[in-house]
């Protein structure tokens, strides 16, 4: 049964694209209060002064972690960059539950942790205990967690569409293609040349081609689903959009199975999932109908190479890749409903 009284949250990372939506769709959550803005660089300023879209909210100004009152505060949402989230979290009172939307949770292995985001791990103590926030096939543990680690926006979008097929051994774990898509938010806010508009717009380009960040974790994921090592080729590009994210995975099927198997397979694992929509044959999914919301739309397609699919699935990145599945998993962790402050529909056109 939930509290009655307020829920209090604080926010560390306020001043980055993530935490301004987790505080767009947490300032309208009947359950929480927002106790506390963190953000180092702009400490002291009033919030709409960093985003003046959000001037209209009276929340307290931002200020730095160690300014703050931690026995006001009983969750924390972590949107700090990898590298420095655990070092911030470990911290924290025990009693302050945490939903971490950076990546320094995700990896089951430290080593792993450590090969890939170039250091050593600061709270193994915390890492023990950390769930995987896909909320969609982590519900149970999420519902009893204190330390949430939600997914990245890449692995979301692509763990939605694969993981069931993983599961039901439909897809071989071998010779898996994904070719991945986002607008330039899910780079972040900090200036970088090449998200510059004169740089970033009317063209694409890949990045990370052969090391990105993201692949272990998917990895990890679909290796625990399928039971068996998994490899996959992972390739995402900027395009020049703000918002959203396309994976476009493409899977050699296992035995006999067919396209219409793979797209059974989804139903029958999202049938009461309110964010995930399997789209009816030959509905392509498209980034502009999730936009805003905690949607994911996938679609199965038959290859024309013969014994392969394609699936196709579609999230908002800072929504469903971030800072709604951060909502929904606080939702779990304090016994309201799933969908609570994210029945927002999309935003089209």
């Amino acid at each position: 049964m939930a509290s009655k009284q307020p829920i209090r949250a604080a926010v560390l990372g306020a001043s980055g694209y993530t935490g301004a939506d987790l505080i767009r769709l947490g300032a309208r959550h009947p359950a929480i209060k927002i106790t506390a803005l963190i953000a180092r660089a702009h400490a002291g300023q009033a919030l709409a002064q960093v985003f003046p879209h959000l001037g209209s909210l009276d929340l307290p100004a931002l200020l730095t972690a160690d300014e703050v009152d931690w026995a006001s505060v009983d969750v924390a949402f972590c949107g700090l960059p990898h590298g420095t989230a655990h070092s911030e979290i470990k911290k924290l009172p025990d009693r302050v539950k945490v939903i971490d939307m950076s990546a320094d949770f995700r990896l089951r292995d430290l080593g792993t942790y450590a090969e890939w985001y170039g250091g050593e791990h600061s709270a193994p103590e915390l890492h023990a205990d950390a769930v995987y926030g896909l909320t969609e096939h982590y519900r149970d543990q999420i519902k009893s967690a204190r330390l949430v680690a939600c997914p990245g926006c890449y692995p979301t979008a692509v763990l939605l569409a694969l993981l069931p097929l993983a599961k039901s051994k439909l897809m071989e774990p071998e010779d898996i293609i994904i070719d991945a898509k986002s607008g330039v938010s899910g780079a972040g806010r900090a200036l970088k040349q090449n998200l510059l508009f004169s740089e970033a717009g009317e063209g694409s380009s890949p990045y990370g081609i052969g090391s990105h960040r993201h692949v272990p974790e998917i990895e990890q994921e679909l290796g625990i689903a399928a039971d068996a090592p998994v490899t996959i080729n992972f390739t995402p590009h900027l395009v020049p959009m703000t918002r959203g994210e396309l994976c476009t995975s493409y899977v050699r099927l296992a035995g006999t199975a067919t396209p219409a198997d793979l797209r059974k397979a989804l139903n029958d694992a999202y049938g009461t999932s309110p964010f995930v929509r399997v789209m009816e044959e030959g509905v392509i999914p498209a980034t502009q109908h999730v936009r805003g919301s905690n949607y994911c739309h996938i679609g199965v397609f038959a290859d024309r190479l013969p014994g392969r699919a394609i699936v196709v699935s579609v999230i908002d990145n800072l929504v469903k890749g971030s800072a709604g599945q951060a909502l929904q998993n606080f939702n779990l962790m304090h016994g309201l409903d799933e969908t609570t402050a994210l029945e927002q529909l999309p935003l089209f056109p």
